[in-house]
């Protein structure tokens, strides 16, 4: 081919096909596993500071509010209780060890619900955590079963 001749255009070409022996389902699988397991990692962290800081009436929650559960100090040892067992999860999500999988999405679930009880206290730190968790559940049920390759 000479510089001179124009360059055919491959429009009929799929740019979303990997070439052949490659699997870009496990790849994303992968990523999706270890993403869950950073942020539920995470997570628990900023649960454990959270939970800590609720427990010692810190400043920048809103104490006066009423709790339909019990009130903020108990809210708060839930809340460390919740992060080690993220820590816990975390760990093992990210050995790939089945169980942790499962233990995963199930605080997941526990805590976008203390998440949405602690509302009153700190609202938009309450709904992105929610929300965290709800890519952290996505990414263990859809693609925490799918095998490396």
């Amino acid at each position: 081919m000479s510089t001179t001749e124009p360059r055919r255009a491959n429009v009929g070409a799929r740019t979303d096909q990997a070439p052949e022996g490659v699997n870009l389902g496990a790849d994303n699988a992968l990523g999706w596993v270890t993403f869950a397991g950073m942020m539920i990692g995470l997570v628990g962290v900023l649960n454990l500071i959270y939970g800590i800081a609720a427990v010692g009436d810190s400043k920048f929650l809103i104490g006066d509010t009423k709790f339909v559960i019990n009130s903020l100090h108990t809210l708060g040892w839930a809340t460390i209780a919740v992060a080690v067992v993220q820590g816990l999860a975390s760990l093992g999500i990210i050995a790939r060890v089945q169980f942790a999988r499962w233990l995963g999405v199930a605080i997941a679930f526990v805590n976008a619900i203390l998440q949405t009880i602690m509302l009153p206290a700190y609202p938009w730190w309450s709904v992105a955590l929610f929300l965290v968790d709800m890519l952290v559940i996505y990414a263990l049920i859809v693609h925490g079963g799918k095998e490396d390759s």
